[in-house]
């Protein structure tokens, strides 16, 4: 099973009400983080990684995301028209990153609902799940291992990473078991959200899966859980009880991650990736530190 077979399927359709009101219009995966839309990130990550039929799952105001993937030969002729070809290359990238398809989850019931409205689809394959509020910097590789690890295993697997004990009631948290001679760990359970004393491990799972097309079946019977929707965790809890199936494993990620899911953290995130970057940390990062000497 080659690379070529696996699609990426990216959930773009929450309200995103935490930033309201820049959310009343735009999907919060159009927010931009410095100057490309949080999704971007995602679709490249996805593209780095050999994946290129990449399906958006999306809610309302849908128009920004498609209109951004697509090509805009207007914006192109200008931006040739005035020779500014480094503008019209950044312009086109995002048009020729993959083939995008979308589809509309309906009414928002959950991460386990929008999946499984991938399911026509991806069809019978594999397929890797992407999250916006999780950006993977680019350096740092994750859903290449993540899809090897599937080739090898034929199990799920997810992303996980240490966190402060303290704060991983904001995740899902996984208990595991060590694999012999593996950097994976074997997922044993999965708890949504727990209280600090009943979390299993400090590992959460962060917004990367990688799945095999069974999981749809184990969702269609997943009865609506925490908020009243269906919860991918409790599709993957299955799996990773049933003595029979491939079951889950998790590969713990230790590079950089950016959490735009929440406002303190998307502005922290705009802030470490601009102070990376060639054309902007320059002149970013000494005035960051003065800023910060007067604060």
């Amino acid at each position: 099973m080659g690379h070529q077979k696996i699609k990426a399927v990216i959930p773009a359709a929450g309200l995103g009400t935490r930033f309201l009101p820049a959310t009343k219009a735009m999907p919060k995966e159009m927010l931009p983080v410095v100057d490309k839309p949080a999704i971007q990130y995602v679709v490249e990550e996805a593209a780095d990684a050999g994946i290129d039929d990449i399906l958006v799952i999306i809610g309302r105001n849908k128009n920004a995301i498609s209109n951004h993937f697509d090509s805009v030969p207007e914006l192109e002729v200008k931006l040739t028209e005035k020779g500014d070809m480094g503008r019209l290359e950044h312009v086109m990238k995002s048009s020729d990153l993959a083939d995008i398809h979308f589809v509309r989850q309906g009414e928002p019931k959950g991460l386990g609902h929008a999946v499984l409205r991938a399911r026509t689809h991806v069809g019978d394959s594999s397929f890797a799940v992407l999250l916006g509020d999780d950006l993977i910097d680019a350096r740092d590789p994750l859903l290449t291992e993540m899809i090897a690890e599937h080739e090898r295993t034929g199990a799920a697997v997810i992303a996980l990473m240490e966190v402060d004990p303290a704060s991983i009631h904001m995740y899902g948290a996984a208990a595991v078991e060590e694999i012999e001679g593996s950097d994976a760990v074997k997922v044993t359970g999965l708890v949504e959200k727990p209280p600090v004393e009943d979390a299993p491990s400090n590992l959460a799972v962060i917004g990367r899966y990688v799945l095999p097309a069974s999981i749809f079946d184990v969702l269609e019977h997943t009865e609506p859980g925490k908020g009243g929707e269906i919860q991918l965790t409790d599709a993957l809890q299955v799996l990773a009880t049933d003595p029979e199936g491939p079951g889950v494993v998790g590969v713990v990620f230790r590079g950089r991650r950016y959490d735009t899911g929440d406002r303190v953290d998307y502005i922290k995130a705009i802030v470490q990736l601009a102070s990376d970057r060639e054309d902007l940390g320059p002149e970013l990062r000494p005035w960051l530190k003065e800023f910060a000497e007067r604060l």
